[in-house]
């Protein structure tokens, strides 16, 4: 075949080679294999109860456990008395002589695993700050969050456990955890009934910090100054067993949340007479705990276009006003549910509406979406919480499955936003007014935005990870990052340019690139800058998966089949991966590797384009274009200064010195030429003469991957005729060598300029090197009027920080 010269015209810039962590040396030089399989030896291999397709085995089983609890709230002592019978099913091929529970209150123990490792920073809750201490002081508020967890008792006093006969069983109890010793070995197939008492005092949810615990107002005009209870991991719960890990016994640190078992749950709530609780749940008797008005307000509320109030903020002040010494006891049931949460006070307004959807398999066709909370959170509750329950349901439900239970439930109270099966806590200061020029109360954008974001959040972890059960201790991301992927398109369905503060990439590149970040595999409670890497980073993960490299259709149907295969069951990360690749029919192993198990960043650099024509050998037309570009060179700085200085050339001196060279430049068309050019004309074929004649332009464009994480190349090009064009290279151009490529473009237009990532849809966090040719970059300065005021500023800047630096938050 013949091979045909370019005629080009380039511009280099530096390039730079990326030295990359290797796993496996394959060859004897520093090439490394972006694209070998993780199956190799970072995958679990495949059994009988977890497929290499991704789904759920032939064997594949999980534990039943099932509750019937009883529960009373003291409030004068914020303490909780409680006594529950649990039924343990083993459906594990594995013979049990021991159960462990999980004791989560234990956690706020003076020698708990968790307080005793505290370190300068963390504020309780290991906020991942580098190395350091500041022995110029420490806040007044962990002062006092120390003093009350030494001095307030918290944590579970268990009182007692038996066996279904009354016998007292033995237990351990370890830390955060319980071991309860059988006096029968439990076999395959068989279930144990154990009783268990405990109380526990309640923690005050502002100073200990936590998931759960008690709020109280001041009291004014209107209100009596009442408190709201939210209650979570109050109960001795049993620990998941499974067949990847055994017992799941890692101590609760306070930010590796849970993973449990599925089961039924009867649960009777008693409390003062007229506080009005919500649960996890259907309430049972109705008839017992709301007026008649009430319970036809709720009823109305199943068909209703608008949410309804069951209890009216006018009812509410009334209630706090009223007070009461009687008592009353709400009942609950759950069906196929792996925890259980409730809240209570009298301060309650409570709105509900009746969101219809497809009933499919076991789903309910109508779902209660309601939401709880004090006249201090008016007038933003009513107007978003229950709207963004039924906008959550309806995103979610078409990117998963129908929503699985009857009830939905949005809470306002002390925790900022915890998730729990059918209800969730959404308060802190998420829509508390302020008051107006005028004296009136309202709302700003940002906190009708964070509320509906966070509800969104909370509701959509109904989905994640409380029916796909996923292992959230110790696999954060199963649940936080797939959940706030999810929330980011909820929030940009919600509203168009809705301000999400995670999923879009430009939001995680800086994250990207900081020096104590870690992969997101990491355990949870190992990780540094939490939000980022649990939440920000996975989520976006997704949306470039979605979005870049699968597209929405296979991206969409995967997801959905991996919601599906493992509703009700417990995914791992592996479960995960493999069915996204089984059902895309796309091979993401480069793409777990990079944005998964690496630290490595997105920032491919543009280095050089080089534009070549074919050339035709015609010496009428290359001869003709040579002249150009040498009449395009600059003149020399000595010609230029013999022309100003007037010196004559020595042939313009002396014509007789004057040939048919002089006369004539070396581009100048010889008859030598041309018999060539006609001998070469006859050689052609009629195809290879129709390329010799195109006005094609070939582009060679070399780029250099200098954060390590391979990635797709996505290139707009702008011609001279002012059209444009968005190329897709897909991530595969880097097998041969995954730090720089050269890549060809085609095409009958001229290119004057391509740029890298044009919808800024890779996380690339370096975006100055992404354009050719180069661009200038802009910035805002800030004018000092001397550098004496420049100085003063940084002294106070520096003033500031010190400061800062010397204040903890509790969680």
């Amino acid at each position: 075949m013949r091979n045909f010269s370019l005629i080009a015209m380039a511009t280099a810039a530096a390039t730079f080679n990326v030295a990359a962590a290797q796993p496996i040396q394959q060859t004897t030089n520093n090439w490394r294999d972006a694209f070998r399989q993780l199956e190799d030896e970072d995958w679990p291999s495949p059994n009988r109860e977890r497929r290499a397709t991704g789904a759920p085995g032939p064997d594949y089983w999980q534990q039943d456990v099932d509750y019937d609890i009883d529960i009373r709230l003291d409030e004068e002592e914020k303490h909780l008395y409680g006594s529950e019978t649990v039924t343990y099913t083993n459906n594990a091929p594995d013979p049990l002589d021991f159960l462990w529970f999980q004791l989560d209150q234990n956690r706020f123990r003076p020698d708990s695993i968790a307080v005793m490792t505290e370190t300068v920073g963390d504020g309780g809750r290991s906020s991942g700050r580098v190395g350091g201490s500041n022995p110029e002081g420490i806040s007044a508020s962990a002062v006092r969050r120390r003093q009350q967890i030494a001095d307030d008792g918290y944590g579970h006093n268990i009182t007692a456990v038996t066996d279904a006969d009354g016998n007292p069983v033995d237990f351990t109890i370890v830390d955060t955890l319980m071991r309860i010793d059988l006096d029968d070995t439990l076999e395959t197939g068989e279930s144990v009934v154990l009783n268990i008492e405990w109380d526990y005092r309640l923690i005050e949810t502002g100073v200990i910090g936590g998931r759960a615990g008690w709020e109280c107002f001041e009291e004014t005009e209107d209100t009596g100054g009442d408190c709201i209870y939210q209650i979570a991991q109050w109960f001795p719960r049993a620990a998941a067993f499974s067949d990847y890990e055994g017992w799941h016994n890692k101590a609760f640190l306070g930010r590796g949340e849970f993973t449990l078992e599925f089961g039924d749950y009867d649960v009777s709530i008693t409390v003062p007479q007229d506080f009005i609780v919500s649960a996890t749940g259907v309430l049972q008797n109705p008839e017992d705990v709301l007026n008649q008005a009430q319970r036809d307000r709720l009823e109305e509320a199943r068909t209703s276009e608008e949410p309804v109030f069951i209890v009216t903020p006018s009812e509410a002040r009334a209630n706090e006003r009223r007070g009461t010494r009687s008592e009353a006891t709400w009942e609950f049931r759950a069906e196929n549910v792996r925890d259980f949460a409730w809240a209570g006070s009298r301060k309650f307004i409570w709105d509900a509406v009746g969101v219809e959807q497809d009933g499919e398999g076991a789903a309910p066709e109508l779902v209660m979406a309601m939401s709880f909370y004090p006249n201090e959170s008016e007038p933003l509750w009513s107007a978003f919480s229950t709207r963004a329950v039924e906008h959550t349901l309806d995103v979610y439900s078409s990117f998963s499955f129908p929503y699985p239970y009857p009830v939905a439930q949005s809470i306002a109270g002390p925790q900022g936003g915890m998730e729990y099966p059918m209800i969730t806590f959404n308060g802190g200061t998420y829509g508390r007014p302020v008051v107006d020029d005028d004296g009136n109360l309202t709302y700003s954008r940002s906190a009708k935005r964070g509320l509906i974001g966070v509800i969104i959040h909370e509701i959509g972890h109904i989905y994640f990870p409380m029916t796909v059960n996923s292992d959230e201790r110790q696999w954060t991301w199963m649940d936080e990052g797939i959940n706030t992927f999810l929330q980011f398109q909820a929030e940009r369905q919600w509203e168009e340019d809705f301000p999400s503060r995670r999923g879009d990439p430009d939001l995680i590149a800086d994250y990207m690139v900081s020096t104590n970040q870690m992969p997101i595999m990491t355990q949870s409670d190992s990780v540094l800058q939490f939000g980022s890497n649990a939440y920000g980073k996975p989520a976006t993960a997704l949306v470039v998966l979605r979005e870049t490299i699968l597209g929405r259709e296979l991206f969409d149907e995967a997801f959905r089949t991996y919601a599906n295969r493992w509703r009700f069951r417990r995914p791992t990360p592996y479960d995960f991966f493999r069915t996204m690749e089984e059902v895309s029919g796309v091979d993401l192993d480069w793409f777990w590797r990079g944005w998964f198990y690496s630290t490595d960043h997105v920032d491919i650099s543009l280095d050089r384009v080089i534009e070549g024509t074919f050339n035709t050998e015609n010496p009428e037309i290359e001869n003709a274009r040579e002249r150009a570009e040498d009449d395009a060179d600059p003149e020399s700085l000595t010609q230029a200064g013999n022309r100003e200085a007037g010196i004559a050339y020595y042939e313009e001196r002396n014509p007789e010195v004057v040939d048919f060279y002089s006369r004539n430049d070396e581009h100048t068309v010889t008859n030598r030429e041309r018999e060539a050019y006609d001998s070469f004309r006859e050689e052609l074929e009629d195809w290879e003469a129709a390329i010799v004649d195109s006005d094609e332009r070939i582009y060679y464009l070399d780029f250099t991957n200098q954060g390590g994480v391979v990635m797709p190349i996505i290139l707009e090009f702008t011609f001279a005729d002012g059209g444009s064009e968005i190329v897709r290279i897909p991530a595969e151009v880097w097998r041969y060598n995954p730090d720089n490529v050269t890549w060809t473009y085609m095409t009958d237009r001229e290119v004057v300029s391509v740029e890298l990532d044009p919808l800024h849809e890779t996380a690339d966090a370096d975006r100055s090197d992404n354009f050719f040719p180069p661009r200038i970059e802009p910035t805002r300065l800030e004018v000092y009027r001397s550098s004496s005021d420049n100085d003063t500023m940084m002294d106070d800047m520096d003033q500031r920080v010190t400061r800062d630096s010397i204040r903890t938050r509790p969680q």
